[in-house]
């Protein structure tokens, strides 16, 4: 692909203090707040274009519209090249779990449709996973059964975030970051549906009855969030985000055969957050994972040097050798 080679090109010629200064692209929108602040990006091909689904923060009330949602809302922005992006629509609420805010969202294609998976927000231990579909890309039909998912156990506190879909086998499963009965740490569960169902709420079987990664290195901190998934061969490679929001958050991956049982592929990060100035000073996190149709990979990712005042939306071109990522 013409726009693939494009963005490969100018990663290669890019100085590599790109990596952690000034990267080839650095994107957010500003209509919010006055000012760049886009988060969790997650990118995919549909209808001849990139469409890259994000979240968007609430109005600052001098900004706000007329009906204007005052929590978080999904943004939706399109590009040719992965380089330049132009936000070409908004989901709003329009459900009664979604009236204090929805984000985090995760998209994949089936059967010609775009499936969009996302979060309620706003509600606690009570936001949940949502689904909704869309023949363009654009306009959504929500689940009338939404949220589709919250996890159980006595090891979670019910809540649902961060939702990354990912086929393997018959089913699709719908990993998720939930935090334990305290509200305290951030980990990873997974839940599983027929490939062939509707994947409302009666779909969806969750298949681990404890965290599948949780923190457990310094740099993870309290939190382990945001999984984002690939395949490689025989292997899933899963790109995640350790450390709250500038904590400083930063970028893990690990790896399964399965998608159930995970195995972390170093106790370093793989992409860390910039030096003091750079414009990732205060993270480099929430990871989107996506790979082309002539199979290059590009890592998605947020980042900010003010501690959340904005934050911008980048990638980075992933190699591989003998089936494991570097940059």
């Amino acid at each position: 692909m013409k726009t693939a080679l494009t963005l490969l090109t100018a990663l290669l010629l890019a100085p590599l203090v790109s990596l952690a200064s000034e990267p080839v692209m650095k994107w957010a929108d500003s209509s919010r707040l006055g000012r760049p602040l886009s988060k969790d990006p997650n990118v995919i091909e549909f209808g001849g274009r990139y469409l890259m689904y994000f979240s968007l923060p609430p109005f600052d009330p001098k900004l706000a519209p007329a009906n204007a949602p005052s929590g978080w809302s999904v943004g939706i922005a399109e590009s040719r090249d992965l380089l330049t992006w132009e936000k070409v629509g908004e989901l709003w609420p329009e459900q009664e779990c979604e009236k204090k805010g929805l984000c985090t969202p995760s998209a994949i294609v089936l059967d010609g449709k775009v499936h969009l998976f996302y979060a309620s927000y706003g509600n606690g231990r009570k936001d949940g996973i949502c689904h909704a579909v869309s023949e363009d890309g654009l306009r959504f039909t929500r689940d009338p059964s939404n949220p589709v998912f919250h996890p159980t156990g006595d090891w979670t506190s019910g809540r649902a975030i961060d939702p990354e879909i990912f086929p393997v086998g018959d089913r699709l499963l719908l990993y998720f970051a939930t935090r334990d009965p305290e509200m305290k740490i951030q980990m990873l569960g997974v839940a599983g549906a027929d490939l062939k169902s509707d994947f409302g709420r009666a779909s969806w079987k969750q298949l681990c009855d404890a965290p599948i990664l949780k923190p457990d290195l310094p740099w993870e901190k309290l939190c382990i969030e945001a999984p984002s998934l690939c395949r490689r061969g025989d292997d899933l490679i899963m790109f995640y985000a350790g450390g709250y929001n500038n904590d400083p958050q930063q970028i893990g991956v690990a790896i399964s055969r399965d998608g159930l049982k995970w195995e972390r592929l170093s106790t370093e990060p793989f992409l860390r957050n910039g030096e003091p100035g750079e414009w990732n000073a205060s993270e480099s996190g929430h990871p989107g994972v996506f790979t082309t149709r002539d199979g290059q990979t590009w890592l998605f990712y947020q980042g900010n040097n003010d501690k959340g005042r904005t934050w911008f939306l980048s990638c980075i071109a992933v190699k591989w050798s003998d089936g494991r990522p570097r940059l």
